[in-house]
């Protein structure tokens, strides 16, 4: 009994040396699951598109009525993450975030298809968005895809995906969604 009462009071000893060794240092042990609010959730520019955030119901030409979407703003709020499914078995994720190095934004599509995108120019303003990049098409043709988020209201988006092949002169529509927020 003495035995396991000595063995404690080292253990308690111990854990108290710690806790007061990080509170000197301003280590303090924070609680499982609790974060610190990083620059990202102060950052004007970082926020731009939490218009976007919520639950979403998809519809547009030729969308299945289960269509859906989730957009959450993940890594301590920097990067803005869409989980789509159109409703047949296609689904996918894009992913968006300003860069403080070149004030810019950039994105990145892909799909359960093995589809890429990478979206190198991006332009978020107050209930708007559009991003820009270069791909490839099935016969290796230079394609440059632009998707645009627009605002309608406060449960109301629109997402149009663009696409040209001859460097933006044109642009031919591969994609129109609306998305309607889910009631809770």
């Amino acid at each position: 009994m003495k035995q396991n009462l000595t063995i404690r009071t080292k253990w308690s000893m111990s854990l108290i040396l710690v806790v007061a060794a990080a509170a000197c240092l301003n280590m303090t042990p924070r609680a499982y699951g609790a974060s610190q609010e990083g620059p990202c959730s102060t950052n004007a520019d970082n926020r731009a598109l939490d218009f976007w955030l919520g639950d979403w119901s998809i519809s547009g030409p030729g969308s299945a009525p289960t269509a859906k979407s989730s957009v959450t703003a993940t890594l301590d709020k920097c990067i803005i993450v869409e989980n789509w499914d159109g409703g047949r078995g296609h689904i996918g994720e894009n992913w968006f975030g300003y860069s403080a190095d070149d004030k810019s934004w950039h994105g990145m599509f892909a799909d359960n298809m093995g589809r890429v995108h990478i979206f190198v120019d991006g332009k978020v303003e107050p209930g708007s968005a559009e991003f820009s990049g270069p791909s490839h098409g099935s016969n290796g043709e230079t394609i440059l895809n632009r998707v645009r988020i627009v605002r309608v209201n406060s449960d109301k988006v629109a997402q149009i995906w663009e696409k040209s092949t001859d460097n933006g002169a044109t642009w031919v529509e591969a994609f129109r969604g609306e998305y309607l927020r889910k009631k809770s």
